[in-house]
């Protein structure tokens, strides 16, 4: 189907080659209950018009589910005729099927761009791991005031904020492996950090920051067979019992976290400091060989936790997340989901653009990205290799802003090796008590 028989978005945050997209997978990925027999009037709307149009609502920036009946009833969606339902008709049918069949999309559209993106993907980022994840935790923000127990609030009210997303984001393939809703806006991060790693093959690397710091977890994470990357909290005790490296402020070696037997974790781990400027570094990690992954290598891949912040901005700023359309939990969620669905696919987009330019991906800017591919579809050109042509002439292509941390190069004879009957786990210890805040 051409671009030109679907509804064209028409801000700038609206991608039309999404839309072709979408018209052309969606149909084949949503179930169709509704093509089932069955007892009573048949059903007039289709799953694929009900889903794929709350698809098209998110990519053209609506605000309120009132968007998708009109739609439907008036405007019309890709080449399906418009449909007679009342907007109550629309509100029952995404009460009544709730989040399943966007989580199947997601998933579905997810594999999709996986095999379309592996010859783009950043094979050589920690290569050791399976895959490399950032774990974190975003606040989401304001609820639209339109049910009756929302309106009395102050406009800064705690109760109108729309509950919490914790996520892995794949930093190798800029894609959101998996993501999690809580309506409690003031949950803990670690709340739902376990739920997060079932599905996640054992040997990937996983970065967070100080929210979810805590002995038992990376015990937890080391035991099942993942590697992971934390700052040091401030404060903690510890014991060195090797040390590879030491001249000034840099620091590499092994150390006991808890020096004290009421608190004190089971493996040892690394701890590498050192200074650049004005400021200290101080990481940890359970990949205890220096050899394996470097000072150097630590800092830059912790730095690239902040691509999970990137992500969320790019859901909240340019597709709409920053104000959500109901307090009804079930319609959060599945606005929460649709955006992430339209989110995977730009995020591709730039990643594919960055592969074939052979560039970073963050040297492609995402709003200029936004805004001149629906141009280039509507002139009937393919929109990639066309914006990718005058890229650089253009500063579609230009260097990244991001910070980067200089961190020093050990040589490796500089290197006292691991002794071989050094004790590495020893009975652990978790004191019960409340996490103090990350400083």
């Amino acid at each position: 189907m051409s671009p030109s028989s679907s509804i064209l978005p028409s801000r700038d945050g609206a991608v039309a080659t999404i839309d072709a997209f979408l018209a052309e997978t969606i149909p084949a990925l949503v179930p169709a209950p509704d093509e089932l027999p069955r007892r009573g009037r048949p059903t007039i709307l289709p799953s694929v018009c009900l889903w794929g149009g709350l698809l098209v609502c998110v990519l053209q920036g609506f605000s309120a589910q009132l968007a998708l009946w009109r739609l439907l009833t008036d405007k019309g969606l890709w080449h399906y005729p418009r449909f007679a339902v009342s907007d109550q008709c629309i509100y029952s049918r995404l009460a009544q099927e709730g989040i399943g069949p966007l989580v199947t999309l997601f998933s579905a559209i997810s594999q999709i761009l996986a095999e379309r993106l592996a010859p783009f993907a950043a094979s050589d980022l920690a290569p050791f791991a399976t895959e490399v994840m950032a774990l974190d935790q975003t606040t989401l923000d304001t609820i639209a005031r339109r049910l009756p127990a929302l309106r009395a609030l102050p406009p800064k009210d705690a109760g109108l904020l729309g509950g919490t997303l914790s996520g892995l984001f794949d930093l190798r393939r800029q894609q959101w492996r998996q993501v999690l809703y809580e309506e409690d806006a003031a949950a803990n991060e670690k709340r739902h950090a376990r739920d997060l790693l079932p599905d996640l093959p054992v040997g990937s690397l996983l970065l967070a920051d100080l929210g979810y710091f805590g002995f038992a977890w990376f015990d937890d994470l080391t035991d099942a067979g993942y590697h992971w990357i934390s700052r040091m909290r401030e404060k903690t005790s510890y014991r060195v019992i090797h040390t590879y490296y030491q001249r000034g402020d840099t620091f590499d070696g092994i150390i006991e976290l808890g020096a004290y037997r009421a608190d004190r974790t089971k493996h040892a781990v690394r701890l590498v400091t050192f200074r650049h400027k004005t400021t200290t570094y101080r990481y940890i990690t359970n990949v205890r060989d220096p050899q394996q992954l470097a000072i150097r290598q630590i800092a830059q891949l912790y730095a690239r936790r902040w691509d999970f912040e990137l992500a969320v901005n790019l859901i909240k700023t340019h597709l709409g997340l920053h104000l959500l359309w109901s307090g009804k939990p079930v319609v959060i969620q599945q606005q929460i989901d649709a955006v992430l669905i339209i989110a995977q696919i730009l995020q591709a987009f730039r990643l594919e653009i960055a592969g074939r330019a052979g560039v970073d991906p963050f040297e492609v800017s995402l709003p200029l990205m936004i805004q001149y591919l629906p141009q280039y579809a509507a002139r009937g050109l393919d929109p990639i290799p066309a914006f990718l042509e005058n890229a650089r002439f253009l500063r579609f292509i230009r260097p990244s802003t991001r910070t980067i941390i200089h961190a020093p190069d050990i040589p490796p004879d500089r290197i006292v090796p691991l002794p071989p009957d050094l004790v590495l786990e020893r009975p652990p210890r978790y004191a019960q008590r409340r996490c103090s805040p990350a400083s």
